[in-house]
């Protein structure tokens, strides 16, 4: 496969830098999965053994309306006050069309989906969530022992990456970003799954991300100082999975705007609405984008045409 569009916007440091800001949030993903995911599945246990009424099945095949859930039965009402209860921040607005409210008292992950932004209803575990489901997760549900301090710094960097409207940030960004982010593995010193996550973090902030003419991407020398080439070895990046990251982040960004603009009823006057089309401006201005996101970009063209 050619490679020569990626390499151009390789060539951009900055866009260099936004790639790899957002790769490191993948890392951070795969290393809270299995803790959140379990820690989860603990509470809903804990939560069911407190209190037997949750065990009882839904009355009324209760579900949300426009984000609301105002016309629960008792039982989902019981959920309901639970859910808050145990909310770090109960007047926020919780986003319950997350959720499916019979399915509360059998899965732990529906029971999780209240505390994430919008967008996760199709969702059906921790494997299909982001690094921004988890962070909110962590964030508001106080079952998390963590000082969320750390964890809002990090959702705030996430935002700020993923709603850029050139995909580009600068040096002096990426290194308050990873001082965010070292804040915050380091509140998970004691999960065996994050115990790599930090070194993983730093050795994708010290890549360069430029592919070569042998199809490969290597440390920058600059950074590889007391290194043993057969260390550096180890960071050489195929064209295919840089790639392969790219579409991920792109594909993650173009997920979130496309289900916002819809929530917006079509309003291309949002903020949400304008980066979603200055994102499909991006994607139409690199053709080997276009035609791997060809389906998302008539979903775009329709909504700047107002259909």
């Amino acid at each position: 496969m050619v490679y020569g569009e990626l390499e151009i916007r390789l060539n951009d440091r900055a866009y260099k830098n936004w790639l790899k800001a957002g790769r490191c949030l993948l890392i951070l993903r795969d290393g809270l999965l299995p803790f959140v995911n379990n820690r989860m599945r603990s509470f809903h246990r804990d939560l069911l053994n407190q209190n037997t009424l949750l065990r009882s099945p839904c009355e009324t095949s209760c579900k949300p309306k426009a984000n609301k859930l105002s016309s629960a039965c008792r039982l989902c009402s019981v959920w309901q006050k639970v859910i808050l209860t145990h909310h770090r921040q109960p007047d926020a607005t919780l986003n319950w069309d997350n959720c499916s409210p019979p399915s509360w008292r059998t899965d732990h992950w529906e029971l999780a989906k209240a505390y994430m932004p919008r967008g996760q209803v199709k969702l059906k575990g921790a494997h299909e969530c982001d690094a921004s489901a988890l962070l909110n997760l962590i964030n508001y549900c106080n079952c998390f022992s963590v000082d969320v301090k750390y964890v809002r710094e990090v959702i705030r960097y996430r935002n700020e990456l993923m709603h850029s409207c050139d995909f580009r940030v600068k040096d002096d960004w990426m290194r308050r970003y990873q001082t965010s982010l070292t804040h915050l593995v380091r509140q998970f010193r004691n999960v065996p799954e994050m115990a790599k996550i930090e070194q993983q973090i730093n050795d994708m902030l010290t890549v360069d991300l430029s592919i070569y003419a042998s199809g490969w991407d290597l440390m920058d020398s600059a950074d590889c100082g007391g290194i043993e080439s057969d260390s550096v070895s180890k960071l050489e990046i195929s064209a295919d999975l840089i790639s392969q990251w790219e579409a991920e982040l792109l594909q993650e960004s173009l997920q979130e705007l496309l289900h916002a603009a819809a929530a917006d009823d079509d309003d291309t006057k949002t903020p949400d609405a304008e980066q979603l089309i200055s994102l499909g401006g991006f994607l139409q201005a690199n053709r080997d984008l276009t035609e791997r996101f060809s389906a998302e970009l008539q979903a775009i063209n329709s909504l700047k045409a107002g259909k």
